[in-house]
């Protein structure tokens, strides 16, 4: 166990470009619109099976130039058709470390009157029409009503891993494999469930025994996240770097999704003066670091507890914290009013929180 303390980092505002961006889409909806009323088609995909199928060249360009200002790695689409309301999502693709920026694009977005008939989203949604479509990648075609997957349940982890089929499969490159499986989970979950409960994903070339379709996919979830409603912590023990024991504790299971905001990491260190021979906190200390532990878990969204490491004297809270929402100075202020000893709040960025792998199982 490695009892840390991380150098200040100021807030970074939210960008400019998202500001700017939908400065823009208020002027560009009508001929967005326009453009796509007049083709008649279905969901568009800037970056998967049919990129900006509807819109023309221009439109296209020009929304994958707002969005790659906000960030080069973000993506678009554009969905609605028939009865289904247009929507317009920016996302990630997964990746956590921009979570955060399609959360804060998605809260500038317009509402109400403002919006239109329009809806918006930071991560894609599920869709189990698609499910039995096909899907066109490259120059091949799959019709999705083949694919079957196999799932295995891993409650340690809290994951249901993956492996994805397709009678095509025996025919295409891996990337298109890859891309098929990627398409077909999003559609089956919604992307912020894929990233919270999908483990390994393994592409076989013969149907896995016992698989099952991917609109069974739902309920094998249902059944894995059902045990984790309520916040349980995994405990541990080890060695400080001293030598002497430690103890850990690690929110279990803590999802990136769930706190889409909260791209600070935080080390509140606070120091202890009642200790056995082992230098673990006793009464009084350990009541008084009770009482402030309980008051970490009261900032709702702004900012979540994730892991404390105790030893040597110390106990180290680690958050992720929303870096816009005034919580910072909350935390100062909390540790200033510590009474055995000088306590030490250290922030820097983590959006993808990379500082909390190192606790989870």
């Amino acid at each position: 166990m490695g009892i840390f303390r991380r150098p200040r980092e100021s807030s970074a505002a939210t960008p400019p470009a998202i500001s700017e961006f939908w400065e823009w889409w208020a002027q560009a909806r009508p001929t967005i619109e326009a453009s796509l009323a007049a083709s008649g088609t279905g969901p568009e995909d800037a970056g998967g099976p049919a990129p900006g199928e509807g819109l023309s060249a221009e439109a296209i360009e020009e929304l994958s130039r707002r969005v790659h200002r906000i960030h080069p790695d973000l993506q678009w689409e554009i969905g609605g058709a028939d009865d289904r309301t247009p929507s317009l999502t920016v996302t990630g693709g997964g990746d956590p470390e921009l979570r955060g920026l399609a959360e804060r694009w998605f809260r500038a977005a317009p509402a109400g009157a403002a919006a239109g008939d329009w809806t918006f989203h930071p991560a894609r949604r599920p869709d189990l029409e698609m499910l039995s479509q096909d899907l066109v990648l490259g120059d091949h075609e799959f019709d999705l009503e083949y694919v079957r997957l196999g799932m295995r349940a891993d409650p340690d982890r809290a994951r249901v891993h993956i492996t994805a089929y397709h009678p095509d499969f025996l025919f295409v490159s891996e990337e298109q494999q890859v891309a098929v499986a990627l398409h077909v989970l999003d559609w089956a979950l919604g992307e912020d469930d894929v990233a919270r409960w999908i483990g390994e994903v393994s592409i076989a070339t013969e149907a896995p025994i016992d698989s099952l379709p991917p609109s069974m996919l739902s309920a094998v979830v249902e059944q894995i996240a059902e045990p984790f409603s309520e916040p349980a912590w995994l405990t541990g023990e080890g060695r400080t770097p001293r030598g002497h024991p430690a103890r850990l504790g690690a929110r279990f299971p803590l999802h990136r999704q769930d706190y889409p905001l909260c791209d600070l990491h935080v080390a509140i260190t606070v120091p202890y003066a009642n200790a056995n021979p082992d230098r673990l906190p006793v009464e009084p200390s350990s009541g008084a670091l009770r009482a402030f532990e309980k008051k970490l878990t009261r900032l709702g969204d702004r900012a979540v507890l994730a892991v404390r490491e105790t030893g040597d004297g110390l106990r180290v809270f680690h958050l992720y914290a929303d870096p816009d929402s005034g919580v910072i100075a909350e935390l100062d202020q909390l540790a200033a009013g510590w009474g055995e000893g000088k306590a030490k709040v250290a922030s820097t960025a983590d959006p993808g929180w990379k500082a909390l792998a190192p606790y989870q199982p």
